[in-house]
């Protein structure tokens, strides 16, 4: 059972800084998988999920880039309507606390990705119920 990195950078609500981002990883030649952005007034976090999670962590800090590198669960479900729910109802049903998620779709299956409050909890009961949990290994093949 294991988690996935996923980088954490902290941007400026205002226009420029999320490119200046963007073109790091291109120059760095790291392939994005996934990302979502939440804001607030002053600034947003954007949460990306990437082939060299360690690199580009430290080629953002070498740049200046405000970066924390978060251990996140990704789980690949069928896409069909409900299968997410079954997900979720299997963890909230064990007490397992979702602080955050985000999903896409990728080889054709869904993908959520999340930040419990109970991580090792929420790996037992992921392999409990017989869930498919991703590796960074998953992403790079």
């Amino acid at each position: 059972m294991t988690t996935i990195k996923q980088l954490s950078i902290f941007i400026e609500n205002k226009s420029g800084t999320l490119i200046k981002v963007l073109d790091l990883f291109s120059k760095a030649k790291i392939q994005i998988i996934a990302s979502t952005i939440a804001d607030t007034q002053d600034y947003g976090i954007y949460r990306v999920l990437c082939s060299a999670p360690c690199e580009a962590y430290t080629m953002l800090k070498e740049n200046g880039i405000n970066v924390q590198l978060t251990d996140v669960l990704a789980i690949a479900i069928e896409d069909e309507p409900g299968k997410a729910a079954i997900a979720i109802n299997a963890l909230s049903e064990s007490e397992v606390n979702i602080l955050y998620m985000y999903s896409f779709l990728w080889k054709g299956k869904g993908v959520l990705v999340m930040r419990t409050d109970k991580s090792e909890k929420a790996m037992h009961v992921i392999a409990e119920k017989d869930m498919n949990l991703l590796s960074e290994n998953d992403f790079n093949n």
